[in-house]
């Protein structure tokens, strides 16, 4: 990631010279926007998702370009500060883009998108993973590359207790981003309305809270151990919420969301086991894709170092689906793109398919590989699709109210 940052610090520090006027791309090339956050933490999300959309970005080219015209990358920071995300959206805009991918998160994405939507660009979010990510949040001209947050709690809750049997779950939400919220709510409504299975309790904790030690003195006076602790967070207070769990002796199995993926935290509790998240790919070595396999060996080979975690593939489905729409569109007119997009029945992508409808742009139903981590080693047990697209209002969780105790 380091050496796609510094591009892209520079490519943000020179589109901050530009006038208010848009700059052109010639007869020979298409532009297309990156107003992400390329530091701050968020930079752990966008940084691999952004490299993962460049080298779509070079495949494209390789073979032409689209409609006979090579596609320019040009980048904004917006620093992991949703005001700097507005401004990060407007250079790239300024600087001739006729569409962009933005930020790993509603949250922090909304800002750059929202200025997308007032120019009538699309933007596709690199990997957020919240229903607002799309028609609800932003508007016809936005859309999400990745899976929703709901659709990976559902995932857990529905392998582990067809496959795995388990029966009784606690739910510890870290209620700051939508994003967690989501894998809660999917979670909460597999477990308990469609499968029946018993939630013993739920709490509330937020990422940058020091101690949960009030969360797990309440697990700990369970008259069992849950059979599944669903963690709904993302790093590092998810790895902290995990480490306070082990160091407490729960010994429960913890699932969490794809937040939870990769490597680079695990040294933070070490000996790590009994860790279960959906993967829309794995970084292993074990992924049974050729494909998936010929990407990783590209993102090495192009930035010096390997994929950390599983957000980097959205990342080059935020291109891959755009550049198929415009080819069958015909053109790079936003409307006509929108109506190609929002036809994708089961689209082949780098991982998985792309569905979209006039009412939902992102994915509520899609196939998840099962990682199980066991003494800090993660690797795939299975996979997984759940057994019924999760509905609208549980996306919204209107069903559900989690409140700190």
């Amino acid at each position: 990631m380091k050496k796609f940052v510094s591009i892209a610090a520079a490519g943000a520090l020179a589109l901050g010279a530009l006038s208010a006027v848009p700059a052109a791309a010639d007869d020979h090339e298409v532009v297309f926007g990156f107003a992400a956050s390329y530091s701050g933490w968020m930079q752990a999300y966008s940084g691999p998702s952004t490299n993962a959309a460049l080298i779509a970005i070079d495949d494209w080219n390789a073979k032409g370009g689209l409609l006979g015209k090579q596609i320019r990358p040009v980048f904004a920071d917006a620093k992991t500060e949703r005001a700097e995300g507005a401004k990060a959206g407007i250079s790239v805009i300024n600087d001739g883009a006729i569409a962009m991918a933005v930020d790993c998160d509603y949250d922090f994405g909304a800002p750059a998108a929202l200025q997308a939507q007032n120019a009538g660009l699309i933007s596709i979010f690199l990997c957020a993973e919240s229903v607002l990510a799309g028609i609800q949040g932003i508007g016809k001209y936005s859309f999400s590359s990745s899976i929703l947050a709901a659709v990976q709690g559902a995932t857990i809750a529905e392998w582990g207790y067809k496959v795995k049997g388990w029966r009784t779950a606690y739910i510890l939400l870290d209620d700051i981003l939508e994003y967690n919220k989501g894998i809660c709510y999917g979670f909460d409504w597999m477990w308990r309305e469609v499968l029946g299975g018993e939630v013993v309790g739920h709490d509330v904790y937020q990422n940058d809270d020091p101690s949960i030690q009030a969360q797990v003195d309440r697990i700990r006076a369970l008259p069992e151990e849950p059979d599944i602790i669903e963690n709904c967070s993302y790093i590092p207070g998810g790895a902290s919420a995990i480490k306070q769990i082990r160091a407490a002796g729960i010994n429960s199995p913890i699932g969490g969301g794809s937040s939870m993926t990769g490597v680079y935290w695990q040294d933070s509790v070490p000996g790590l086991s009994g860790h279960f998240v959906p993967e829309q790919a794995s970084i292993y070595g074990d992924d049974p894709r050729p494909a998936v396999q010929e990407f990783l060996k590209k993102y090495e080979a192009k930035f010096g170092e390997k994929v950390n975690n599983q957000y980097a593939f959205p990342g080059y489905v935020v291109f891959e689906m755009w550049a198929k729409a415009v080819e069958k569109a015909g053109t790079f007119d936003s409307d006509a793109v929108v109506e190609v997009l929002e036809s994708f029945r089961e689209e082949p992508v780098l991982v998985g398919t792309r569905t979209f409808t006039n009412q939902l742009h992102h994915q509520n139903f899609a196939p998840y590989l099962i990682v199980e981590t066991t003494n800090n080693q993660p690797a795939v047990v299975d996979s997984w699709t759940i057994s019924e697209p999760v509905p609208m209002d549980v996306l919204f969780g209107k069903r559900y109210e989690y409140i700190a105790r």
